[in-house]
């Protein structure tokens, strides 16, 4: 029988070792799996985080040895290239930093001594390995679990890419299912069965088989079969097989699956067992606070419980293959799921084959997920150019690769904001979505509706998707938020604009923001907290649901509650400030100091209160059974631990001089640029700013294309050149002091 053995504990960890170790460090520096060494200094800020080579080094007990002819070890996720030594012999290499690969080491370790085991883990940059240019820390180590399998030498295939050895197609018409299930075998003989079982969650079997060991597939039929039926009733049975020889069960491999049938549809959306099911969710990273990618599944599973309570009903498993631990719990809690693989920003002439390598591995290992609807080929691939021969062709590859593997699901892919409709590439997979930030990454939020309206228009048989779209909030609040500000009241308010939007056009097969929680990206330098995209619903250490998470909450979820935002905004100067409450109930009533300031009703969810502010106040929402509770305090002068001020900022907004009735720093690009003074200034500015760039810019490449300036008009001219600056194209707060100076002089029509 198959035995497992976990090899978690005490691993000798090496930084920048000289060459490949031979025997364990002394003095050793042990630590457990799973395991990342980024985990403080890719949180930190400043992209400087240690990206290259680390080893780690474990004796394996010849005592601790599983039974088994054959020994092979496992490793779930090592990021991102990985070399496997054991007893001395180099055993395997393997490029992709989440995916499960496996080695056999039978020969090489020892049944009498320890031997010892080394693998060295190389994270630094290459042209070959995705994900090389991103928006979140490539954190390196060996992150998740580390076993050793040992099988008799007649057993189910571990060398397949990664995969289970099991793959499991049902498909459904009408009242019943037929289930076909495949086995991969290695060392079969002749004698040897095959015994097939389906089973219900109570163990019940529903069909069962016996065949000769070279009889790999079992087609049965579920009668009346049960659906899994997403958020409603994720409804799972479960697959067995058994190589048996002589009566004796010698290897099992198992798996669940989902029956269930679905489409997406241009204009009806996303359409589950028949039903129109619209998909409303987020996507995710996989990584924490002070742990990186190293989860345990306890955190997990703390992930799904928020995004169930949030409401969602489809995850896109952002940017790379996740634990199967948690393609588990979307099966279990019935997420409609987006997988993908790292093919992202930025097309590598040499990574043609690491793309190929790691969507097999990403098919093969998750095959068996009824969660899973669509393999993502890429994201935001175009940021430097659509138009290559090269990255056009690695598209259809993998598109055809993905079909040739997996007859039941489609393809999509995450398409930048910049890149033009008419591109060529977005008509390869069977169905696209787009990432947008209309009134964050310039424009406005208004823009986000109308463009989906006319991709449709143009596009009708398409159906079209949002993969992104958010804003980022800290701890910083006002009364009058305003795009780039970072305070929880703009993303509150950009978030209940684009629900308005997005959640009210059918046509829209799925919607995912982005984030579902605030993630590690060393390189940025944002919002006053470096290291961190804070564009979550829920902070990195998800002790804190921002008021956003529960905009969302009041459209998608059953579970009755009422929220009432702005908790930490306490002090105020505002005689009377406005107040929102969200909830799923029909009615809301708010009551200040105990005296009712009325009842209101919402179609949006979203209810608005005018609240006299005349010192301290203690606020309470009601919703039928539901209540919440929060307090305001009167100030004469604006609390400045609200306002962000942001470390190593040139110029922040307030400190920019601003002359009545001319424009300055803090106006829109696209107001300075309807004025023809503006515009000429406008242009040797932009002129300025790029060429203090380089090649090594992520600017350099880039088109100015209609589609760009209409995104880059949304931007103040200060927020613009931050976010230049991080780009690496920057100017100094002499040249901008002077540039607003000349501002200053441009009146307003």
């Amino acid at each position: 029988m198959r035995q497992m053995v976990s090899l978690n504990r005490k691993w000798a960890f090496v930084m920048a070792p000289e060459g490949i170790p031979s025997a364990m460090p002394a003095p050793a520096y042990f630590v457990n799996l799973p395991h990342s060494w980024n985990a403080i200094d890719g949180q930190d800020g400043a992209g400087d985080y240690y990206r290259g080579v680390c080893a780690y080094i474990k004796n394996l007990s010849f005592e601790d040895l599983p039974e088994g002819e054959k020994l092979f070890i496992e490793i779930q996720g090592a990021n991102s290239s990985a070399d496997l030594y054991v007893g001395g012999k180099h055993i395997a290499h393997h490029d992709g930093g989440y995916s499960t690969w496996r080695a056999d080491v039978t020969d090489a370790v020892s049944r009498s001594e320890d031997t010892l085991i080394v693998i060295t883990v190389d994270n630094s940059a290459n042209d070959r390995v995705y994900p090389q240019m991103a928006d979140f820390t490539f954190y390196g180590g060996l992150y998740r679990d580390v076993n050793l399998i040992g099988v008799p030498e007649s057993h189910f295939d571990l060398e397949y890419h990664g995969a289970p050895g099991i793959a499991v197609t049902p498909i459904v018409d009408g009242k019943n299912a037929y289930v076909k299930t495949e086995v991969y075998l290695t060392g079969a003989k002749e004698g040897q069965m095959l015994r097939y079982s389906l089973k219900m969650p109570c163990g019940c079997v529903v069909a069962k088989a016996e065949k000769p060991a070279a009889e790999t597939a079992f087609d049965a039929v579920i009668a009346d079969v049960h659906l899994w039926h997403g958020r409603k009733d994720p409804y799972l049975y479960t697959a067995v097989v058994e190589l048996i020889e002589d009566g004796k069960v010698l290897d099992t491999v198992q798996t669940r699956f989902g029956c269930r049938t679905f489409a997406i549809d241009s204009e009806r959306g996303f359409i589950l067992n028949g039903e129109e099911y619209p998909l409303r969710g987020v996507s995710r990273h996989q990584d924490r606070w002070g742990i990186g990618n190293a989860l345990l599944p306890e955190h997990h599973r703390e992930d799904m419980e928020l995004i169930a309570e949030v409401g969602a009903t489809t995850i896109r498993l952002a940017h790379y293959q996740h634990d199967q631990y948690f393609y588990d719990l979307c099966d279990e809690y019935g997420m409609v799921v987006w997988a993908e693989i790292p093919y992202i920003s930025q097309h590598l002439p040499n990574g043609r084959e690491n793309t190929i390598s790691q969507m097999k591995e990403l098919v093969l290992q998750n095959y068996n997920h009824p969660s899973i609807v669509v393999w993502g080929l890429s994201n935001e691939i175009t940021m430097k150019g659509e138009k290559d021969p090269d990255l056009i062709e690695n598209h259809r590859i993998l598109n055809d690769l993905c079909h040739e593997m997996d007859k039941t699901r489609l393809t999509t892919m995450a398409i930048v904001s910049m890149c033009p409709m008419d591109a060529e590439y977005i008509r390869i997979p069977d169905t696209v979505s787009w990432n947008h930030y209309f009134g964050w990454y310039g424009g406005d939020t208004s823009m986000n509706g109308p463009w989906f309206d006319k991709f449709h228009a143009m596009y009708p048989d398409i159906a079209v998707g949002c993969s992104e779209y958010g804003c980022e909030a800290l701890n910083w609040h006002t009364s009058k938020p305003t795009q780039g500000d970072y305070t929880e009241e703009y993303q509150a308010y950009y978030h209940e604009e684009l629900i308005r939007q997005l959640f009210t056009r059918p046509y829209l097969w799925a919607t995912h923001v982005w984030n579902m929680f605030d993630f590690g990206a060393d390189n940025r330098a944002e919002g006053g907290e470096n290291g961190q995209n804070h564009k979550g619903l829920v902070t990195f250490d998800r002790k804190y649901k921002k008021d956003s998470f529960y905009a969302y909450k009041a459209w998608l979820s059953d579970d009755p509650f009422v929220h009432l935002c702005g908790k930490r905004y306490v002090d105020r100067v505002e005689d009377v400030t406005k107040v929102t409450v969200y909830s799923n109930q029909p009615e809301v009533e708010l009551f200040a100091n105990g005296v009712s300031l009325g009842k209101k009703t919402a179609a949006d969810h979203f209810f608005y209160f005018d609240v006299p502010n005349t010192g301290k106040t203690r606020l309470e929402a009601v919703a039928g059974a539901c209540h919440d509770e929060s307090v305001i305090n009167k100030v004469e002068v604006f609390n400045e631990a609200y306002r962000l001020r942001e470390k190593g900022a040139i110029l922040n907004w307030f400190d920019i001089t601003e002359v009545e009735g001319c424009f300055s720093l803090n106006d829109k690009l696209s107001d300075i640029m309807a004025n023809p003074q503006g515009q000429q200034l406008f242009a040797g500015m932009m002129k300025q700013m790029m060429a203090s760039g380089g090649k090594d810019s992520m600017m350099s490449g880039f088109e100015m294309t209609p589609a760009m300036m209409q995104m880059m008009g949304g931007f103040t001219v200060i927020r613009l050149a931050g976010l230049m600056g991080a780009a690496n194209v920057k100017m100094t707060k002499e040249q901008l002091l002077g540039l607003n100076a000349m501002l200053n002089q441009i009146k307003k029509q």
